[in-house]
């Protein structure tokens, strides 16, 4: 108790500009003579580290065709004479039994067009994979014909041009130069509890991760492909896909305890995301709906306690922000209470380890990505893993909890995305077998969704198809 707090002189405080919150996924087989290690690409295309940042991505269509006419990537294939419909292996990155090989069209066009370069980026499939097909859905001559995605003997989506075929368009050989290289002649579209008080404006625990600078985001086709046929004939398309909507809002439930004492309980829709503050509101300029923290002189007893609370809640300034974008949920304080947080259990923080990381001030943080959280729920529905956590505990203006109970800490804060909650109770549940078993997404203008076990997995399945991670 002889140890003083850290924390910035009040009078300071008014003088400082008010930070500005930053906003911001087989039955035909052609074999080459490459090994089971990765299939082999064409000759006559370099796309390797010999691409220069002077040299433009190839177009895809062209490229494709190529790829197309010269069969030696697995599974890739014309499906006719006249060279109008082609098949291309589609296999879910999820699947125990898939091989890098399943991804070799995806891979081909991520070296084509600059997106990576063996041996010096890491390896992604998600992206390889929505990248090509994000690449396909804009070109107005093709169309998806016929998606066996979900296959489980053969997975595989059959494409088809609404022209008179592949005769009507650019031969590929144009596009390469003399010595390989991809050229085109149009760029394609780019894509102890006093002692570690943390209340100053620099300083803490500068070993402990920040959240990424540049955030991934959320990338999505602006034209989806053709849905496949629903397992239910009133669900046109798939409804979890509103998770993903920016226009929805999603439901939190905040709990905040104060010394391990709940004081604090509220289930709330922010548009524009939410911000905790103190006993002042803060800029009312700044986004984000303020939901304020409780008088500590309501709720506890010991005056030496509640004086310490209270000059937490005093640093907090405009608050810590929380919101979501696309599949992400960033994070962001607005005033000099450092704040430390990590994904835990709804009834028990990650206490005794280190935490996920501290908030950063200036600048967004990504504290929760959705992408992630459903692979691991499909997996748990398979039996092959445990429950997903989803639950954002949140240590205000004191050091995490590593060695200390929890309950010990003056201020901690619990957000939980109640959309997560109703998907993690689904599957425990089985899926719901009746009109009479539904689930509520908590999210704004939804309706209860009634889904069979099989039904639920096909939407999480495709739901991950979706997202970046």
């Amino acid at each position: 108790m002889g140890k003083s707090l850290l924390f910035v002189p009040q009078e300071n405080i008014g003088e400082r500009p008010a930070p500005q919150l930053v906003r911001g996924r087989s039955g035909c087989r052609t074999l080459g003579p490459g090994g089971p290690g990765r299939p082999p690409l064409p000759r006559n295309c370099a796309l390797r580290a010999g691409q220069t940042m002077g040299t433009q991505k190839p177009r895809i269509l062209p490229w494709l065709i190529s790829q197309l006419d010269q069969g030696q990537l697995e599974g890739v294939a014309w499906l006719d004479q006249s060279r109008t419909r082609f098949r291309i292996p589609w296999k879910h990155g999820l699947r125990q039994d898939a091989q890098q090989e399943d991804f070799g069209i995806f891979q081909a066009w991520a070296e084509a067009s600059g997106a990576y370069t063996p041996g010096k980026d890491k390896p992604d499939l998600p992206t390889w994979k929505r990248n090509f097909r994000s690449a396909l859905n804009r070109k107005e001559v093709l169309r998806l014909a016929e998606d066996h995605s979900k296959d489980p003997q053969d997975p595989h989506k059959i494409y088809e041009f609404v022209t008179s075929g592949a005769g009507d368009l650019p031969e590929p050989d144009p596009s390469l130069d003399t010595n390989g290289r991809c050229t085109s002649d149009t760029q394609e579209d780019l894509e102890k509890l006093l002692s570690d008080m943390d209340l100053a404006p620099d300083g803490g625990l500068s070993s402990l991760p920040v959240a990424p600078e540049n955030p991934p985001q959320l990338l999505l086709s602006p034209n989806l492909d053709v849905p496949a046929p629903c397992p239910n004939p009133g669900l046109p398309e798939n409804p979890l896909k509103q998770l993903l909507v920016s226009e929805e809002d999603w439901e939190f439930e905040v709990t905040v305890f104060y010394r391990g004492c709940q004081v604090f309980q509220q289930a709330v829709f922010c548009p524009g995301g939410l911000r905790l503050v103190g006993s002042e509101t803060g800029d009312s300029m700044l986004p984000g709906q303020p939901i304020r923290l409780p008088d500590p002189a309501a709720s506890l007893t010991d005056r030496g306690v509640r004086d310490y609370v209270q000059r937490v809640l005093s640093c907090l300034g405009g608050g810590l922000a929380l919101w979501r974008a696309g599949q992400w949920l960033y994070a962001q304080r607005l005033g000099h209470c450092h704040v430390y947080w990590a994904v835990g259990e709804e009834l028990l923080p990650n206490s005794g380890h280190r935490p996920d990381g501290e908030v950063p001030k200036d600048r967004e943080g990504g504290v929760f990505d959705l992408g992630p959280f459903i692979a691991d729920l499909i997996a748990f529905i398979e039996g092959s893993r445990r429950s997903p956590r989803y639950t954002l505990w949140f240590c205000v203006g004191q050091s995490w909890p590593q060695d200390q109970p929890w309950i010990k800490r003056l201020v901690m804060v619990k957000v939980v995305p109640m959309c997560l909650r109703a998907l993690l109770d689904m599957a425990r549940e089985g899926g719901a077998s009746s009109l009479e078993n539904t689930v509520d997404l908590h999210i704004s203008n939804s309706h209860s969704l009634s889904l069979t076990s099989d039904q639920y997995k096909v939407y999480l399945q495709d739901l991950v198809e979706d997202m970046d991670f």
